[in-house]
């Protein structure tokens, strides 16, 4: 498929979008043999792409899942100079992260550079499970848990019911599993019901699992483990079939045709408000 030749550039991990126009100006491209112009297509697939007499090559994809410290920016860059996940990752290609986790957040973050992939694992309408372990300044009460259970009104909206597991006998260690991504979200339910986070870190994403990688360190994503990320996605969006009406409601014969019909239309009305 034709793209504009400075994003094959750039995915190639040439150069920045910016930098490889700068190599097209300046002649230093060329495809099938001919010196490439700014704004010109290519297909990276068919095409003979060389750049500074070096071949450029399609992108191999990479699913990477980092165990993130504390500390660290979920960005590739960023403007005030702090350490970003990028620092911690040494691939060839141009990853980024998927989603984010607040610096003060530790634990699963899954980087890639397929756009696709990414789409359907932070996208809301995929609705992807996280699962993270809080450990909180005082207990977390019966009613608090209860209510997170149910789904709490913040100050941006309320949230999905949560699903919850005491993990510690003084009630102070909790796993969460939610599928919203709002900016410090479960940091905020918590001390809703009054229950302050002091540590917060992410153990799981969709089938995903920490397991026992190193606090600061990555491994690659095996292709099962990818396949099985992208079936759930395409799970969790496949439409709900409509349950149908059990029971005398509908039922044929018995001379009950006409009050079954009345009940029928009583039910679908019902249905609609």
């Amino acid at each position: 498929m034709k793209q504009r030749l400075h994003k094959i550039l750039a995915s190639a991990g040439v150069a920045s979008r910016r930098k490889a126009e700068q190599l097209i100006a300046e002649g230093r491209v060329q495809v099938n043999g001919e010196t490439a112009k700014v704004g010109d297509f290519s297909d990276p697939d068919t095409d003979d792409i060389v750049a500074d007499g070096n071949q450029v090559s399609a992108e191999q994809k990479r699913y990477l899942l980092l165990n993130k410290p504390t500390g660290y920016v979920t960005t590739v860059t960023d403007p005030h100079g702090r350490p970003t996940v990028m620092d911690l990752v040494d691939v060839r290609e141009r990853v980024y992260p998927i989603g984010r986790l607040d610096t003060d957040t530790e634990g699963l973050l899954l980087l890639t550079n397929d756009g696709n992939f990414s789409q359907r694992m932070a996208h809301p309408r995929f609705e992807i499970e996280k699962t993270y372990r809080a450990e909180l300044r005082s207990p977390l009460s019966p009613e608090g848990k209860m209510l997170l259970v149910r789904g709490i009104r913040l100050e941006d909206g309320p949230t999905a019911p949560a699903q919850l597991r005491v993990v510690s006998k003084r009630r102070r260690r909790v796993d969460i599993t939610i599928h919203e991504g709002r900016n410090r979200i479960v940091r905020r339910m918590f001390a809703s019901v009054g229950s302050p986070v002091t540590r917060l870190r992410r153990i799981s994403f969709g089938t995903l699992n920490l397991d026992d990688v190193p606090k600061g360190r990555w491994r690659e994503l095996q292709g099962k483990e990818v396949d099985a990320l992208l079936k759930l996605a395409a799970e969790m969006v496949r439409p709900k079939r409509r349950q149908r009406p059990t029971g005398s409601v509908g039922e044929r014969g018995g001379g009950g045709n006409r009050a079954s019909g009345t009940r029928r239309r009583a039910t679908s009305g019902a249905r609609r408000s």
